[in-house]
């Protein structure tokens, strides 16, 4: 074979391996359209009357004390019965004594099998674009990163991934699943309408193996992050919920219907913080790469591009909120608006300075 011919039948292979990317992603798009309704139908099915609750919860009571009988101890030639004590559970420690709803299926048997359904669509989807984003990395023989197309499906497939990872880890978190999916299914409409790029290769600034490093940690942190971002914002939903019936207020039958089921506003702020301190160390490792990197690439380390920049902003959004809630004692509210804040950051510095700011990080297009 000529080496034209051999070149010819390189490009053949790779535009093959581009179109079956492109397909494998449409079609994870559309299981996870079906998880989405799945998640729907936990929700909706799920959803139990006002008696079926009190009857549930009832029925739960009696269970508990007919397990715990009880407790016959010894002493001092006589025998004493102690009750055994009643031990409750709480969400968190705080002003509010609020446990942790039953989650998206209500504590409803038919709502729990829509939402098993849901999480097996959703495992299903992800591993298509898991494919999808190895074929696209197969078919410009490089990390598939190299501009925002490439970045989106990869943040959605470690997004998703991320989810799925705490719930092996037999986290409750299938209450994010239909937020998820929903941004999920949001983020992969922009990343094929608006975001796609044909395959090509990267400029020579990006050939380095700082690449895999830096770029693979910062989406990696985006999804964390957004993972903590759906938790606040859900936090804020509840804890005004909450102190809504605290003051006397009767919510809607639609936001009862959603809000009741989720964990415990104390429960979802002590998970948002969770999150978003775990992976801190990492965006700051990510910081510290791409400075590593651009010294390598640029001669100089830091040159205060509008990417720097905003990633540099976005470390300090949520160095404030962890410092607050550390030593200031911040919990509640407005730590969450200081997160809610840290993210936006985090969105500006990804579409906002890659879409309407030029600089050094201006050579991928979109």
């Amino acid at each position: 074979m000529t080496s034209a011919a051999a070149i010819d039948l390189a490009v053949a292979t790779n535009e093959h391996l581009a179109s079956l990317s492109n397909t494998l992603i449409y079609s994870s798009m559309a299981v996870y359209t079906l998880a989405f309704f799945a998640y729907i139908a936990e929700w909706l099915f799920g959803s139990r009357s006002k008696v079926g609750r009190t009857a549930a919860a009832l029925t739960a009571d009696a269970s508990k004390q007919a397990a715990a009988p009880a407790v016959t101890v010894q002493r001092a030639g006589g025998t004493a019965v102690l009750e055994r004590p009643k031990v409750v559970v709480r969400a968190a420690a705080g002003a509010r004594d609020v446990p942790d709803g039953p989650g998206a299926h209500g504590g409803d048997e038919q709502g729990d099998l829509y939402g098993r359904i849901a999480v097996s669509l959703t495992v299903l989807a992800f591993l298509v674009e898991l494919v999808g984003v190895i074929t696209r990395a197969a078919s410009v023989e490089r990390a598939p990163w190299g501009n925002m197309y490439e970045f989106n499906i990869t943040f959605s497939t470690v997004a998703v991934g991320v989810y799925l990872g705490l719930l092996a880890l037999r986290k409750n978190v299938r209450w994010l699943g239909l937020f998820l999916i929903t941004s999920v299914l949001l983020d992969l409409g922009l990343a094929v309408t608006v975001l796609y790029t044909a395959s090509d290769q990267l400029v020579p600034a990006l050939h380095s193996y700082w690449l895999y490093i830096h770029v693979s940690t910062a989406i990696f942190c985006g999804a964390v992050f957004y993972v903590g971002a759906v938790a606040t914002i859900l936090y804020l939903f509840k804890d005004s919920y909450e102190n809504k019936l605290q003051t006397g207020g009767r919510p809607g039958r639609f936001a009862t219907s959603v809000l009741e089921r989720l964990p415990a506003s104390a429960s979802l702020d002590k998970f948002a913080y969770r999150i978003n301190a775990a992976v801190f160390p990492l965006w700051t490792f990510t910081i510290i790469a791409g400075a590593i990197w651009a010294g390598d690439a640029w001669g100089r380390y830091w040159n205060w591009d509008p990417k720097e920049t905003w990633s540099f902003i976005t470390w300090i959004g949520y160095a404030c909120y962890l410092h607050a809630r550390a030593t200031a004692g911040w919990k509640g509210r407005k730590a969450a608006y200081l997160a809610m804040i840290a993210f936006a950051c985090w969105l500006f510095n990804y579409y906002g300075v890659n879409i309407f700011v030029s600089g050094k990080h201006s050579y991928a297009g979109v």
